[in-house]
């Protein structure tokens, strides 16, 4: 990705939102994770079949002894095939083999060496550019070494990684070529002009690819097609991955001709020779590995840059820079991030305030410091309990530490004209640690739910305790899509993660109202009835499910479609709200987990008071009142409860499908696991059907 923005891409023509804007592009050079060698394939990163059906390398010169394992894999003779002589040729196999051989020597690298892996790639792959003797760009590509490499532009633990790095990586060469390998000296000053060069290319051009999980697979450097699109804060186009092995059928997007022209400033010019026309870039060269297209997320005019995300847009400005800089080495001068004041998104992901009617004006002038101070605390002890959650699998222990937090906050004593005071700190309900923490928050709960019913199988006591668990995971899923679409009508970038969000929020509705507990209280017929509503789900006032399954859809009405969604699920989402949130205090301080409006009408919000906010609205009273009606059990509620909960989660799962759809295109795979939700739910139908004809 280019750096200081000396390249750039723009529209050809005025490109609609929801529209690919170029062919699939093939990669540079790639590489798996360390971790995923012996699951994965090294030439299409598509998970290995079962064994022993994995491929190893093709190894002319090279044989494996009785005690070795192959160093990676390939899902098929035509992957290996396609890869083996690139393994070998540019010394990856050699690198490996020395991961085994000097393993404590090379513990400096940390636990991947995918990005060493992936240099020694580029460099064989592109031996004539090297032999010219520029590494300022090869291949289209700044390499940024000059930059990088620069003392007082880098960081200590990145200029050590690189230079280290550049020794392994020609070490690797020196074995390919019959060398013998000692040891080498992380202080040695010896300069690897072109292995530190490889390597700056990679750490600054390329980008991690996922599955469709969202998985982590590897990294892969792109043809400057991709690698000429600038990052933006607010960016108006997305990009996503195809795994596919070579012998695969070529997908549609193939026929999508290249939209985009490259345009070049800050003293590059067209005569350099370093610059490709965008005729040129259509005819890069077909090969194999994971490919990336782009697709527009917003309306582009004819000659408007496109730009993607480099990094998580829910992440407030400062986190933002700091990861951009680390990564790639420069300062984001989006209009999102140059803006002053901040934009109101940037200002409630970093909000952190005083639940107080305190006047400031007795306390000390250092009140800022004092906040910014408790938001470093806040920072690094919901991190931990994160970190803690996501190694250790301690669910129940996590969901009480955040829950706490988020209900409680963090006193902070602060010196003022009269002495000392106190104040109770708390995080926005939209800051970025509440996100991350309702996220979690939904997983923990989902895990808490798994292992109890494992644990307890037929016991009807656990049964209702687990009942209730899922009904928290649901609402906060519902909760963080709500505050994230909150969000989204201000920062229409943020589109592919409420995309997730709200799929993820109607998957868990769909759970509690599938849930084999509900047919215990409603008659087979009920069941049917209200499963079938689901599974052939229709809605006449947004037609939600019509436009998802239209494969060329218009998304010119995109806005009227949110508006009509946000209608449709108004009046129940309140009702449900109060079923999900009995019996979980943090949760029930929300009146309705979609509707974030009266944020924006809050006087002076950065003293904002949440607990004042749900007092004002007599929270507790309101709840207390539905506590009776909707039972400590979850499942002592009628089929009208059901099916609310069955069309606020078909809606928001076909939304959040919908959004997808605009994203990544038709068929996508949050598509098509919107669609197979649906489906299993009309097996459920023909279940209780056949059970009901079978018991009779």
């Amino acid at each position: 990705m280019e750096m200081e923005m000396e390249m750039e891409m723009r529209a050809m023509e005025d490109i609609d939102i929801g529209q690919d804007i170029t062919p699939p592009i093939q990669p540079l050079s790639f590489s798996l994770h360390d971790s995923l060698l012996h699951s994965h394939c090294s030439a299409c990163f598509s998970p290995l079949p079962s064994p022993p059906n994995h491929f190893p390398p093709l190894l002319s010169t090279f044989s494996y002894t009785s005690h070795q394992v192959p160093t990676l894999f390939y899902c098929s003779h035509q992957c290996s095939f396609s890869d083996s002589s690139l393994h070998v040729s540019s010394a990856e196999y050699n690198l490996l083999r020395l991961l085994e051989s000097h393993p404590s020597d090379i513990s400096f690298l940390g636990d991947d060496t995918s990005d060493l892996r992936a240099a020694l790639r580029f460099l064989q792959s592109h031996q004539a550019a090297w032999q010219s003797g520029r590494t300022d760009r090869i291949a289209g590509l700044l390499t940024n070494r000059d930059k990088v490499m620069t003392l007082e532009n880098s960081d200590d633990d990145f200029f050590a990684k690189i230079r280290f790095g550049s020794r392994v990586i020609a070490a690797a060469r020196k074995m390919r070529d019959g060398g013998k390998v000692v040891s080498w000296d992380v202080n040695d000053d010896t300069v690897m002009e072109e292995e530190e060069a490889a390597l700056c290319l990679v750490l600054t051009n390329a980008v991690e690819v996922q599955d469709n999980t969202g998985r982590t697979l590897g990294i892969a450097v792109y043809y400057p097609t991709f690698c000429w699109i600038n990052h933006s804060c607010s960016p108006n186009g997305c990009y996503r991955f195809s795994l596919s092995s070579p012998r695969s059928t070529p997908s549609s997007a193939s026929e999508v001709n290249l939209r985009l022209v490259p345009s070049c400033h800050a003293g590059e010019t067209r005569e350099s020779g370093l610059i490709f026309s965008n005729i040129e870039l259509a005819k890069e060269k077909q090969g194999y590995g994971p490919t990336v297209i782009v697709r527009s997320t917003k309306r582009i005019r004819k000659g408007e840059e496109v730009t993607v995300a480099y990094t998580d847009l829910l992440q407030p400005k400062a986190m933002r820079q700091l990861e951009l800089w680390s990564r790639y080495h420069f300062i984001c001068c989006c209009r999102r991030c140059v803006v002053s004041p901040l934009t109101y998104v940037d200002h409630v992901l970093q909000e952190v305030s005083a639940a107080s009617d305190l006047e400031l004006s007795s306390l000390s002038s250092n009140y800022m410091l004092y906040r910014d101070r408790v938001a470093k605390r806040l920072t690094h002890y919901i991190d931990e309990i994160i970190s803690e959650y996501l190694s250790v699998g301690d669910p129940e222990s996590s969901c009480e530490k955040l829950e706490s937090m988020l209900t409680q906050g963090l006193d902070e004593k602060l010196e003022g004209n009269e002495g000392q005071s106190c104040l109770t700190f708390r995080l926005h309900p939209l800051h970025h640690l509440s996100l991350n923490a309702y996220t979690i928050l939904a997983s923990a709960y989902k895990v808490r739910v798994s292992k109890l019913l494992s644990l307890y199988i037929g016991s009807a006591k656990y049964q209702l305790e687990a009942s209730n668990m899922r009904r928290t995971s649901a609402a906060y899923s519902l909760l963080l899509a709500g505050a994230t679409h909150h969000l989204f009508h201000s920062e229409s970038s943020l589109i592919t993660s409420v995309a997730n969000f709200w799929t993820s929020a109607g998957v868990s509705l769909l759970t509690i109202a599938t849930s084999s507990g509900w047919s215990e209280h409603l008659s087979c017929d009920l069941a049917v009835t209200n499963l079938s509503s689901v599974a052939n789900f229709k809605c006449s006032v947004c037609s939600l499910m019509e436009r998802l399954k239209t494969s060329s859809s218009n998304y010119v009405d995109f806005e009227d479609v949110t508006s009509k969604f946000l209608d449709c699920v108004a009046n129940s989402t309140p009702k449900v709200w109060r079923f999900l949130v009995s019996g979980c205090h943090f949760l029930r301080l929300f009146k309705d987990p979609i509707d974030f409006n009266w944020l924006r009408t809050t006087e002076n919000s950065s003293m904002w008071d949440f607990q004042t906010h749900c007092s004002s609205s007599n929270m507790g009273s309101y709840y207390d009142d539905e506590e009776s009606s909707v039972g400590s059990g979850a499942l002592g509620s009628t089929e009208h409860q059901r099916v609310q909960i069955s069309q606020l989660g078909a809606h928001c799962l076909v939304y959040g499908g919908y959004l997808a759809s605009i994203c990544y295109g038709h068929p996508s795979d949050l598509i098509c696991h919107v669609q197979n939700i649906l489906d299993q739910i009309m097996n459920e139908v023909s279940y209780v059907v056949l059970k009901k004809h079978t018991d009779k």
